[in-house]
């Protein structure tokens, strides 16, 4: 069913009857081009900028987050140099860095776990808008020194604001927007207000968010299913539609693939002279639907589908039904903070409790039903420099019920409890700056009655070492140094039937062990005038690194095998922005990055292990030769972009393009993927009125070339390529 227009939903009749009065504030703050390198990263309990800190952290605001901002937070983040994004239809895509995703990217609202199940399944999305979204951080490289053995690839860290920590520049300022696409129909509305009154010695400051999105199934350049991955050439003529659909597809729209999301957020804080206290609640509430599950027969308007086939494992009772999903989490926080404590600069407190329910449908029946009940606390205490070094000590402590109920629950349910103590430190030596770090991690996994396997406990220790050589004052180089490592995830221990959405029986290996990472980074970085260059190279070696193996048995679907072995990554990417030109025409830069990635097993030979795949009260009993040594599974392509932006006056411009390699470094079972360049580009005209307020309009292009576009680590890649060309436009009022 297509979305309800503009006019018939609620929160943007609201935003309406708001506008006179939020029009009428005056001296408003709105969002400005920003100097990056110089915002404080609020992932590092140090006040450090990204320019100040060794490890490599970019950082989105202002401007450029305004440009980036998608449906997932991983689209949001893609353009990054070495991030990408996951793909599991619209409504999911994970952050990617490096290579490394999941279980070993953690996702953070400001400090703190997002609280979903977004790293049990490639189908499940992060509960984190990021259309409300103050800055995004992006911590590339281990980060399991500030955020434990789930960051063992790197972390992502959303800031939304929800809960004040300081006094706002004026009793009332804000943001809103409002939005409409091409590509899927899509409508999108969101406000934010932010307030301070006085309250005695203190102020009571407060914060407020909402946001609705509605899009229809997207269009495609052609066919669904990949015409390679059938032997077949392409056909890209719509008059033999009807020939190849019972083959390919859909053709021209992607069936299930619509989208509804509801966010919203309260806060209230007290803010003193020392410091703050405050209390917030959100929710968060997303239905996609999880595309490449059936195929259907398209005129171009969602929802009209007939089923052409069925999947093999009907026999088993899994029918291919159209899988949606409903998922629906409430929030709980609460944080405080106090400066000048005598031998501590400052401390940090954060709670947050998260209720979360995600319901998947297939077809009209409820196939499986994900409860997570989580609750997180962290105690950061910044010290005064000791023996010069400034540094900071940290407690998390973290507790998770997790259940899935269902015919279709691969995953038993389980109850897990972390707990880890750190400290980090950071010292100048004349032009040489050092920093240090050390973490040890407790985890318990209590798994449900029935499961295979007994429950797990496990240590983690981290360590790290990085310097920083400042040649001048423009000029840095920098080395980084890790031991890192991550216990194994409850679906990775304990997985053990028919995963729906990737439409594979998926099994765990109960006996995993502890993954370890050495890791070595080599960094440059420049910064003179109108020119910004920085470039890295990486090596990280795995002792037992574990991965989602093929098997190469079938029983009504792959079967893929939990798994580890040695292995290696290595990795370089690089950026470069130069304005080139200000002058009458106006201001023009230039923006080119590229990256790239290697995963390989480090072994020798082939091994044997036994497979078990359930049917019932009895099993199928395999015997699979794994390789010990090849490419891993669904490794990132390689990529090289760029950009040429313009500004002047009112007026702001920008066209760019990525290039993504075809992908031949592929795993056992795994297909090659061709090369794609998906092309971009945005307009602004941006007006402050008289009584200081500002409005934007906006229009935005998407894969102007209308290029056929499958991610290599999409397990739909062959069922789902990426949207077509759209276009979307709308205002943005500052306040």
């Amino acid at each position: 069913m297509k979305p309800s227009t503009l006019r018939r939903t609620p929160l943007f009749l609201a935003l309406l009857a708001l506008s006179p009065a939020l029009w009428a504030q005056e001296d408003p703050r709105h969002t400005e081009a920003t100097d990056l390198d110089a915002i404080v990263v609020r992932a590092n309990p140090l006040a450090r900028t990204a320019e100040d800190l060794t490890r490599p952290v970019d950082v989105l605001a202002g401007e450029q987050l305004d440009a980036a901002k998608a449906n997932s937070l991983g689209e949001t983040v893609n353009k990054l140099p070495g991030v990408q994004s996951s793909y599991f239809g619209p409504g999911v895509g994970r952050p990617i860095i490096r290579g490394f995703d999941g279980a070993r990217v953690q996702v953070l609202s400001d400090g703190l776990g997002s609280g979903d199940v977004s790293t049990v399944s490639v189908d499940h999305a992060v509960s984190i808008e990021p259309f409300l979204a103050n800055q995004i951080e992006v911590l590339k490289g281990p980060a399991t020194l500030l955020y434990g053995s789930g960051a063992i690839g790197g972390a992502v860290n959303v800031i939304d604001g929800r809960i004040p920590e300081a006094v706002t520049a004026q009793p009332l300022e804000g943001r809103a927007e409002l939005r409409a696409g091409s590509v899927n129909d899509e409508r999108t509305g969101m406000v934010r207000l932010d307030g301070t009154a006085e309250a005695g010695s203190g102020n009571v400051v407060f914060h407020f968010d909402a946001l609705h999105r509605e899009t229809g199934d997207y269009d495609i350049p052609g066919y669904a299913e990949n015409a390679a991955a059938h032997g077949d050439e392409e056909h890209e003529d719509e008059d033999d539609h009807e020939e190849h659909e019972e083959e390919l597809g859909a053709f021209g729209v992607l069936p299930n693939s619509a989208i509804r999301t509801d966010a919203a957020g309260l806060g209230v804080s007290w803010v003193g002279d020392r410091g703050f206290v405050g209390v917030g609640y959100s929710l968060f509430n997303s239905r996609y639907g999880v595309p490449g599950h059936s195929h259907a027969h398209e005129d171009g308007h969602a929802g009209e589908e007939e089923d052409h086939h069925e999947h093999d494992h009907e026999e088993e009772g899994h029918g291919e039904e159209a899988v949606r999903i409903v998922m629906d989490q409430r929030r709980t926080e609460l944080r405080g903070g106090l400066d000048d404590l005598g031998a501590f600069e400052s401390l940090r407190v954060k709670l947050a409790n998260t209720q979360y329910t995600h319901t998947e449908f297939e077809g009209d029946e409820v196939g499986t039903v994900f409860d997570n009940d989580s609750t997180e606390a962290r105690v950061e205490l910044v010290h005064q420099p000791l023996a010069g070094w400034n540094g900071a000590l940290g407690v998390q402590w973290s507790q998770r019920d997790f259940l899935a109920i269902g015919e279709e629950a691969f995953v038993p349910g389980s109850n897990s409890r972390d707990a880890g103590v750190f400290w980090i430190g950071d010292r100048t030596f004349g032009p040489l700056t050092a920093e240090l770090g050390a973490r040890h991690d407790r985890n318990r996994m209590d798994i449900a009655d029935g499961a295979i396997g007994p429950d797990r406990d496990f240590d983690t220790t981290s360590l790290s070492g990085a310097l920083r050589w400042d040649l001048n004052p423009d000029l840095h180089l920098s080395l980084g140094l890790d031991r890192a490592q991550r216990s194994p995830t409850a679906e990775e221990l304990f997985s053990n039937g028919f995963h729906v959405a990737t439409g594979s029986v998926e099994l765990g290996t109960p006996d995993l062990g502890v993954e370890t990472a050495n890791r070595a980074e080599l960094g440059l970085h420049w910064h003179s005038g109108p020119l910004r260059l920085s470039a890295s190279v990486y090596h990280a070696r795995f002792n037992d690194y574990v991965y989602l193996a093929d098997t190469g048995i079938d029983d009504g679907g792959p079967v893929r095998l939990w798994t580890q072995d040695d292995a290696t990554f290595n990795g370089a990417e690089a950026e470069a922005d130069w304005t080139f030109a200000e002058n009458a025409t106006g201001t023009w830069a230039v923006r080119v990055f590229g990256d790239v990635v290697r995963g390989d097993l480090d072994g020798n030979g082939t091994r044997e292990v036994a497979i078990a795949v359930p049917h019932g009260d009895h099993s199928h009993d395999y015997t699979a030769e794994l390789s010990r040594s090849g490419n891993l599974p669904r490794i990132v392509p390689s990529r090289v972009g760029g950009e040429l932006r313009w500004a002047s006056g009112a007026w702001r411009a920008s066209l760019g393009a990525v290039r993504y390699a075809r992908q031949v470094d592929v795993a056992a079972f795994e297909t090659e993927t061709p090369g794609y360049t998906l092309v971009d580009a945005h307009l602004a005209w941006h007006v402050d009125t008289a009584g200081g307020n500002a409005w934007e309009v906006f229009l935005d292009g998407s894969n102007l070339l209308d290029e056929e576009a499958r991610p290599h680590t999409s397990f739909l890649k062959d069922l789902a390529p990426l949207p077509g060309r759209g276009v979307a436009f709308g205002v943005r009022a500052f306040f």
